[in-house]
């Protein structure tokens, strides 16, 4: 994933650790001692003693709430030493002794709010975390016959999930992919994600044609907006939510045919890449998922075309993050001829890994920032004996 995570209370603990263990009381004590050491060695008539009210308020943003609190009462005792060892005539006196004794009790109830607050954003963090799991769960590579990469970038760094969505299921009648975008952002977005892929794993290894799944995902995006509404929910700007997606199906392993069918819902044509160059797909002719009704009498379900694929040629399927990121003068990414350049020069920057890097690294470096959420997914034949193996074994037992 990408946005900028940087200052996060898990990244901050991490700088103030050596060797695993935290340092973060360094900084208030060195401050603290500091002031000590400066103002005894300073006139009576320069005095810094009352500086020290800076240490608690250091240590309320590095330390946990007993550190500051120690720090606080370590402050308080180290004014009255020092300042008890000057001459009656140079002491500060009162005021500043009720200035270093407020300044940390707030330094202790700013850091408890502040650990307060952290705990609630690591846990909205593992909640975000778990719901991204569930939508984009992780997958074994090789996976189904096929290596696999992938790459989610969610354009709300603090939501770390979106609308994009992928999936590879194993069947008995080989390997089905599914790439999508739902149309909107937040949550509901997510929702109607989770429901697609929810119906795509059970039907694509249940059913052997891919136009019966292509309709039951059809079929499920009708359900689920008919569902919101009933729920009370408003369309999105008088939008009814939709989802553009590709739906790919792999032969089985080992099978000698190498071709591969796709049923694209309005979504923009993958790229095959390989040795011999790049092409696009045929361009989708079908409405997105869920707007299916407009296609009159006819089911609204896209054709299942049949497309070659040799075994060194990749799939690379991406959502409109990147086919729309524009840079400072608004000229789009120029994917094809970026992934032509790179495979012409490298043939092996086919393969899903390096493919996916490089278009991930094309996109952060030609936008000006994330402006939708954008995935890069790339899934080719598993060449090896053994991956195509354990890939039969996972479809004949694995769901």
């Amino acid at each position: 994933m990408t946005g900028a995570e940087h200052g996060t209370p898990a990244q901050r603990q991490q700088l103030l650790r050596v060797r695993g263990r935290t340092v973060a009381w360094a900084p208030p004590l060195l401050l603290l001692v500091a002031i000590a050491v400066t103002d005894s060695n300073t006139s009576g008539e320069f005095r810094i003693i009352s500086w020290i009210v800076l240490v608690p308020g250091i240590a309320a943003a590095i330390c946990g709430v007993k550190g500051t609190a120690a720090f606080a009462v370590l402050a308080l005792v180290t004014y009255i030493e020092v300042d008890t060892a000057w001459p009656h005539q140079d002491q500060t006196g009162l005021p500043d002794f009720i200035l270093v004794a407020v300044g940390g009790a707030l330094a202790t109830t700013a850091c408890a709010v502040r650990v307060r607050e952290e705990r609630r954003m690591l846990h909205m963090r593992d909640v975000a975390d778990t719901t991204r799991r569930t939508v984009l769960r992780p997958m074994p590579t090789p996976w189904a016959g096929l290596e696999h990469a992938a790459v989610y970038l969610a354009a709300d760094s603090e939501a770390r999930v979106g609308g994009d969505f992928y999936d590879i299921q194993p069947s008995p009648h080989g390997a089905r992919v599914l790439l999508g975008d739902v149309q909107g952002k937040g949550l509901p977005a997510v929702d109607a994600a989770a429901a697609l892929l929810g119906t795509f794993r059970e039907s694509a290894y249940h059913d052997a044609s891919l136009a019966v799944v292509a309709e039951r995902l059809e079929v499920r995006m009708r359900r689920h907006r008919q569902y919101v509404a009933d729920l009370g929910g408003e369309p999105e700007r008088g939008v009814e939510r939709f989802a553009t997606a590709v739906l790919v199906a792999f032969p089985p392993p080992g099978a000698p045919d190498d071709h591969i069918e796709v049923v694209n819902f309005g979504h923009e044509p993958p790229l095959v890449a390989g040795p011999s160059g790049v092409r696009p797909l045929p361009p989708g002719d079908g409405l997105p998922l869920g707007l299916g009704g407009l296609a009159g009498p006819r089911s609204g379900v896209p054709p299942v075309r049949r497309v070659p694929l040799a075994p060194d040629e990749t799939l690379l399927l991406v959502t409109d993050g990147v086919t729309e990121a524009r840079d400072a003068d608004g000229v789009f990414f120029p994917l094809r001829a970026r992934v032509s350049l790179a495979v012409s020069t490298d043939p092996a920057v086919a393969r899903p890994r390096p493919l996916v890097e490089l278009v991930r690294e094309g996109t952060l470096r030609h936008g000006a920032g994330l402006v939708d959420d954008t995935t890069i997914f790339a899934v080719r034949r598993a060449g090896q004996p053994g991956q195509v193996r354990r890939a039969r074994q996972g479809q004949n037992g694995t769901t």
